[in-house]
């Protein structure tokens, strides 16, 4: 603290008539924005004295800030004498210390709740007072005539002050950083972190705090809506010139402002035709700074990452709104409407899917459910909520209705939940969340909790920051890119990994050689139990599938093998598109040795999306192929066989030795090369 805290510093000018009242309220002058700094003096700053003189009173001010913040203050312009342009002119300013006066207290109104906002103005007396003379000549000047340095409260230290308002401010060139940093949608803290980076500081010490980089995106959000409006349309209008499978649409309301807006990339288009078999559509989240619901289609590719499908913002959320932005997101994907498609519980939503998408199945994101459970039973359960948490998600994972709905009578019963409102919505809908009822969709694994977290991330990082409505749509863009970008990288990593083979069955390397090495991992996983399992021809021809710890129950498998066709009644296949351990258990036993073609789907296997939008072909399948992939598969078991013994491994390595050297005797035709370098890049 200070140690002219408690001292009287008090000089006056006595041929200055008018003595100093800070309580006088005619003529005042309070900056808007606190104080306006000017930190460009080069001379080193005095205390001021009665008959100082300065050019300008901005000298004067300057000169009387830079001794404030030396001092552990700031200062404010308070009141001012005279008018420029008018007789005389301004003849006298008095600049105060920043806690002086005292609050004026508001009217209160019963209607209108009041902001309990602190002041820090204690009726503080330090005061600055300048008088403007004209010397022979003309020539005006102002000088100090009076000047006072008593607080009454205390003074900060040097590394406290920078924290006053006065003295936090953004430079143009700071301005101009944060602007752009907001258009890519990184945070407010992301920000400061990478200008402290930039400018060699260390943490919390830049010349503003996030609360002001915080309002300053504000001001730039208040704007016309109208204005904001036009400036989108125009921005989406000069996107389509420059790349005409830019797709977008727009409504406007009676008034001709801006109602709804929908737009998709090239990219996401292309992405739909193969991906767009699962869809989820989040309308959880606003743009708050132009209070307007958001929607967003995303998807899952063959590399487990989500992709971006389409965007929409809408006025309002009812029937109207959804059943238009749901016209417009099929007419972006040519008429194609998804097999499966996860929202949130809005009932609005649900109606106009029923509507818009009458062949879609509709179910509710599970995760976007469990959210709301602590505001729904923490208070009601108390201690026993995990316990009825964890009840709750066995009953979700269950694998038949019957199972679940005796289940669910023994929870509500268990935890005393009869009358709970939300325990009798959640059951009303249960067909549209339990997986029991939604086993034999396609949901391409959405419904997992860690697949709502990689959605939720990508979301936030175009919600993060946002500036003006235009530029939002430039957050979008370049968020999007940015994941393709990245999911290019995930995809390149996950092709140059080694894959592992973890059972030696030729199922399991012909699978590799076809599928993504997210796919073929979850394949992967249902191989290694298959083995687990034993199976039963029955009569008719069925199969039943049980664990060989069980002596009742398991599943019942249909096959026919002449029609490349298996079913299992767990529907793992119908539900993710990954055969089950129980129908590769009934492979295995009929001597199978490549998963039918029809099981392994186009949406995971190794592909990439051409340019165009046209949808991917594979390679024809050729009896070349087919011999390398045999071949692939016996040497992939020699190799498991050969690692079990030294003997067998001596006696493998010589007899593969004598069988290469008498292959590499055998003639190679120009044909054979063609069909053989077909072949790889097909497997590739």
């Amino acid at each position: 603290m200070s140690e002219e805290v408690g001292m009287m510093l008090v000089y006056d000018d006595p041929s200055d008539q008018r003595s100093m009242s800070l309580d006088e309220t005619s003529s005042t002058e309070d900056s808007p924005n606190g104080t306006h700094l000017s930190l460009e003096l080069t001379n080193e700053t005095t205390t001021p004295y009665i008959g100082q003189r300065f050019p300008t009173h901005d000298a004067a001010y300057e000169l009387y800030t830079e001794f404030a913040k030396r001092n552990g203050f700031s200062i404010r312009r308070h009141r001012t004498e005279g008018k420029d342009g008018v007789g005389k002119g301004l003849t006298r300013r008095y600049f105060v210390c920043h806690r002086a006066g005292n609050t004026p207290a508001k009217a209160s109104s019963e209607n209108k709740p009041q902001r309990n906002r602190k002041s820090s103005r204690c009726g503080c007396q330090a005061y600055m007072r300048i008088s403007k003379s004209c010397e022979l000549g003309g020539v005006a000047e102002w000088r100090i005539t009076g000047f006072a340095n008593h607080h009454n409260h205390d003074l900060l230290e040097a590394n406290q002050v920078r924290f006053l308002p006065a003295y936090r401010t953004i430079t143009e060139s700071d301005k101009n950083r944060i602007l752009m940093f907001a258009k890519t949608g990184i945070s407010v803290q992301q920000m400061m972190r990478l200008l402290e980076l930039e400018k060699c500081v260390e943490p919390g010490y830049l010349p503003f705090t996030e609360k002001d980089v915080r309002n300053l995106l504000q001001s730039f959000r208040k704007v016309d809506p109208e204005d904001e409006s036009v400036d989108l349309l125009r921005m989406c209008r000069s996107i389509k010139d420059k790349d005409p499978s830019f797709k977008f649409e727009f409504t406007l309301d009676g008034n001709g402002r801006l109602e709804n807006i929908a737009w998709s990339y090239a990219s996401s288009v292309q992405s739909y035709e193969i991906f767009g078999d699962a869809v989820v559509f989040d309308t959880t989240h606003r743009l708050t700074a132009f209070d307007m619901p958001l929607g967003i289609w995303v998807g899952m590719n063959n590399y487990g990452m989500p992709c971006f499908f389409g965007c929409v913002l809408l006025r309002e959320e009812n029937l109207r709104s959804f059943s238009w932005a749901l016209k417009a997101f099929t007419t972006f994907m040519n008429g194609k409407a998804p097999q499966t498609i996860l929202t949130d519980q809005n009932m609005c939503l649900k109606d106009a899917i029923g509507m818009e998408m009458p062949t879609t199945k509709h179910a509710l994101c599970i995760w976007l459910i469990v959210a709301k459970f602590p505001s729904w039973f923490n208070a009601v359960l108390g201690e026993r909520y995990n316990d009825w948490k964890t009840e709750f998600y066995r009953l979700y994972n269950l694998e038949t209705i019957d199972d679940f709905e005796l289940g669910w009578r023994d929870m509500v019963n268990s935890f005393g939940l009869h009358t709970n409102r939300h325990i009798a919505s959640l059951y009303a809908l249960r067909n549209l969340w339990a997986l029991p009822f939604l086993r034999s969709h396609f949901f391409a694994g959405m419904t997992t909790p860690s697949h709502s977290k990689s959605i939720n991330a990508f979301i936030q990082r175009f919600l993060s920051a946002q500036t003006r409505l235009a530029h939002f749509l430039e957050q979008v863009a370049v968020a999007v890119d940015f994941k393709d970008q990245a999911g290019e990288q995930q995809t390149m990593q996950q092709n140059i990994q080694n894959i592992s083979l973890k059972t030696g069955a030729p199922m399991e390397s012909h699978a590799s050689s076809v599928l993504t090495p997210f796919a073929f991992s979850k394949l992967q996983e249902q191989l290694v139990m298959a083995a687990h399992y034993a199976s039963y021809q029955m009569d008719g021809g069925d199969f039943l599938v049980r664990h060989h710890t069980k002596l009742e129950g398991g599943r019942k498998v249909y096959w026919a093998p002449r029609e490349g066709i298996i079913s299992c009644s767990c529907h793992q296949f119908e539900f993710s598109g990954i055969l089950c351990r129980h129908a590769l258990r009934v492979l295995s036993t009929g001597n199978c040795f490549q998963i039918p073609e029809r099981y392994l789907l186009l949406r995971w296997r190794r592909i990439s999306l051409p340019p165009g939008g046209r949808q991917p072909q594979t390679a024809p399948r050729s009896d070349q192929t087919d011999r390398v992939q045999l071949l692939q598969s016996m040497v992939t078991s020699l190799v498991a066989e050969s690692a079990k013994s030294k003997e067998r491994m001596d006696f493998a390595t010589e007899q593969v030795s004598i069988i290469l050297s008498r292959v590499r005797e055998q003639p190679v035709s120009n044909l054979g090369l063609r069909e053989l370098s077909s072949t790889h890049r097909s497997l590739a």
